[in-house]
């Protein structure tokens, strides 16, 4: 049998919507439609509710954004594999967050800028933490560092999906653009790095980046001073 639509109850009790179930079906729009195309009534269309149910459990989009992103980092501060280095276990949480970005549409936009207090997001940081912690970090040192290899990774997946995003002759428009703009005379060090430049390695790209950040923890030269920005 169908789904009774609102019209079809109409004025019967509303229909009622549990959060998971609000949260899951946000996610399938955006992973058919894209982050852009999801608003409030858009959902509320999709889960046959009036967009004032929506607006109980959600006051705001961001209010619905922050469920998302708790949502995708599901299994991100499960157990670490045993024997791994601490750079080993750090490159592990990171590699969770950038897959669990990456398996939906817009997942690195979906979490960018949310403020989740739920048991995904803060048992992932907490996890991400203690690693540092056991480096010998002061807390302050570790959160720090924490927030860097979060933003690192959300930074690059936000870029690799966009990426991912110019299909057909986008991507090739794109390419040849870059490619005309690099005139060795004018740019001579972008022109010789083309390659990696007009390349779609973002396995490497990321691996390169967080070895760069891993490698600072492991030596942080605690004889320079700091910058002042």
């Amino acid at each position: 049998m169908g789904t009774t639509s609102t019209a079809q109850r109409g004025r019967g009790r509303p229909r009622k919507m549990a959060v998971p179930e609000a949260v899951t079906t946000a996610l399938r729009l955006v992973n058919e439609e894209g982050l852009d195309a999801l608003t409030m009534r858009r959902l509320a269309t999709a889960l046959d509710v009036q967009a004032g149910t929506l607006y109980r459990h959600f006051a705001t989009k961001q209010a619905l954004l922050a469920a998302m992103a708790e949502e995708l980092l599901a299994g991100c501060a499960g157990p670490l594999p045993h024997g791994l280095t601490w750079q080993g276990q750090l490159a592990e949480l990171a590699g969770r967050l950038r897959t669990a970005l990456l398996a939906h549409r817009d997942g690195a936009r979906v979490y960018a800028g949310t403020h989740s207090v739920g048991p995904n997001t803060l048992g992932f940081a907490d996890t991400l933490v203690g690693v540092l912690l056991e480096t010998g970090l002061s807390a302050e040192a570790a959160t720090r560092a924490m927030f860097t290899i979060i933003n690192f990774t959300v930074g690059h997946t936000l870029e690799e999906q966009a990426a991912r995003e110019l299909t057909g002759s986008d991507l090739p428009v794109a390419l040849l653009m870059l490619h005309t703009a690099l005139d060795p005379r004018v740019y001579p060090n972008l022109a010789a790095a083309e390659p990696t430049l007009t390349g779609t390695d973002f396995d490497g790209h990321f691996a390169h980046g967080l070895n760069l950040l891993l490698r600072g923890l492991a030596d942080p030269s605690p004889a320079e001073p700091e910058l002042n920005l």
